[in-house]
């Protein structure tokens, strides 16, 4: 990777979401819980969540990633509450579309994944962006069977 693909890559909107990523810690007492992790770069991202009327009430992620996967987890953070499970399958399935086939920036209001565009080009760094949307859809499952 060259000195101007890094600069691409890594842009300033990316690292200032990493620096500011809502919702971080654990939750008390959390309805359900789930941890990814990426086996080729190590980034892991915990989720835990309570749900109300199926639609997350409460959340809160450990995320310990790359800039990118500290963005994604960002972004995630922002439109989670209040999103139901197939709300979050769908911009689970959009942005590893987006990442993999080209496909479209995932949908409001998980827009702001458009911030990592230039990843597409960057196929080791797609686990590790997945990783929080993968979570919280494994963990709304998990306090879906519990109920």
């Amino acid at each position: 990777m060259s000195d101007s693909d890094l600069i691409k890559l890594y842009s300033g909107r990316i690292l200032g979401l990493a620096a500011e990523i809502p919702h971080l810690g654990r939750l008390p007492a959390p309805q359900g819980t789930a941890r990814r992790r990426s086996p080729l770069c190590g980034s892991t991202v915990t989720v835990d969540v309570v749900v109300k009327d199926g639609r997350v009430a409460e959340f809160a992620q450990d995320v310990k990633a790359c800039a990118l996967g500290q963005a994604s987890a960002a972004v995630l953070g922002e439109a989670v509450i209040g999103r139901a499970l197939p709300e979050l399958q769908a911009a689970r399935d959009s942005l590893r579309a987006m990442l993999r086939e080209g496909g479209p920036v995932p949908s409001a209001p998980f827009q702001a994944y458009e911030v990592l565009l230039p990843a597409r080009d960057y196929k080791n760094r797609h686990a590790s962006i997945l990783l929080a949307l993968e979570a919280v859809c494994e963990a709304m499952e998990a306090a879906e069977a519990a109920a």
